[in-house]
């Protein structure tokens, strides 16, 4: 049954993906307003966020635990099908993605700056001056939001169920929006942590769903490198796992001069489709795994 829940819910956030629906980063942001005040010199404790969390993550976890008990499969089924829809997915992305490639084709390299720049975490939006840059930070930020709202969430919901995908969303959340600056980086360890195993599990899918070549040659090094960043190990699985220097945009415009401006359209044409084969085979992994009864 899970299973085909997380598939349902998939299938379902793609689709509000696409149209921009369903946004709950305000949500996210609202949730924490506890925390928005802190002594003096106690703005990097991280206890308050955990507690906000923690609290609902354990409600999930009594209503699952009391459902499954009396044997109420339907209103699993619904629980667990409304909260993936509501913790997968990154709206927004679609529509500033097609501004970007449109801006690159026109050779206007600072309008398709404009169109990112608030997608890019504040430390790399000087760097995105020069477009090889900026097109390597935009594609990584791209391919981490997806490995974040759609494979970490879904493997943690097959790991632990409802309530630890849930409490995986909150500590992305709470990297991203918690008031106090000076607790983010702790959340963001914890972040890290809980997507060690995940993202080298993606790192190998990419090079069964692409250039298993190329990703033995020089990819399948991210899977032993422990203190690499999610970011760094996908960024190197999928230029090594993808061909035509998808993620290699200074020797592409050395050898294509003359395709240069339709450089970022291919590019982000060719992750995204590496993204969704890599999708594909964990699907067809679960499914096998359900056949064989190691999952229910």
């Amino acid at each position: 049954m899970p299973f085909f829940i997380m598939l349902l819910a998939y299938v379902t956030r793609r689709s509000l993906d696409s149209t921009d629906s369903l946004n709950t980063e305000s949500v996210w942001r609202q949730a924490f307003r506890w925390g928005a005040s802190a002594p003096s010199g106690r703005e990097a404790r991280v206890w308050p966020g955990i507690v906000i969390v923690a609290i609902p993550a354990l409600v999930l976890l009594v209503i699952d635990y009391a459902l499954r008990m009396f044997s109420v499969m339907v209103l699993t089924a619904l629980v667990d099908y409304l909260m993936l829809v509501l913790l997968m997915g990154a709206p927004g992305w679609k529509p500033r993605l097609k501004a970007y490639t449109e801006a690159w084709q026109r050779g206007d390299m600072q309008g398709a700056w404009y169109h990112v720049k608030d997608s890019l975490p504040a430390r790399e939006r000087g760097a995105a001056s020069a477009p090889e840059n900026l097109h390597l930070s935009v594609s990584c930020r791209f391919m981490v939001m997806i490995f974040e709202r759609y494979f970490l969430i879904i493997f943690w919901y097959v790991v632990g169920g409802i309530a630890v995908a849930f409490l995986v969303r909150a500590v992305l959340a709470l990297r991203d929006h918690w008031p106090q600056a000076a607790a983010r980086p702790a959340f963001g360890v914890a972040a890290n942590i809980l997507s060690w195993l995940p993202v080298r599990i993606l790192s190998f899918t990419f090079g069964l769903a692409g250039d298993l070549t190329g990703w033995l040659r020089t990819g399948r090094s991210s899977m032993t490198t422990y203190s690499e960043s999610p970011s760094a190990v996908l960024l190197q699985a999928a230029n090594s796992a993808l061909t035509g220097y998808a993620l290699e945009p200074s020797r592409f415009q050395k050898l294509h001069p003359g395709e240069w401006s339709e450089y970022g359209g291919r590019s982000f044409f060719a992750i995204r489709d590496l993204l969704n084969r890599s999708m594909l085979v964990w699907i067809c992994v679960l499914a096998l795994l359900v056949i064989a009864g190691i999952i229910v």
